[in-house]
């Protein structure tokens, strides 16, 4: 039997223009194996910019 989020793995969100980590979310490798983009709000530049996905 599988173990409970086996394939699950937090990953940290960008900014791309501040260079600030805002977000943390979990993600499936298993499904999506390469790097996630994400349309999200940054509070520090205050606007609505594609973050991606870092190294951890």
């Amino acid at each position: 039997m599988a173990k409970k989020n086996e394939n699950r793995s937090d990953i940290t969100l960008k900014c791309p223009k501040c260079n600030s980590l805002n977000y943390r979310t979990p993600k499936n490798k298993h499904n999506d194996p390469e790097r996630m983009e994400l349309n999200k709000f940054c509070p520090k530049c205050r606007c609505h910019t594609v973050h991606k996905e870092t190294k951890n």
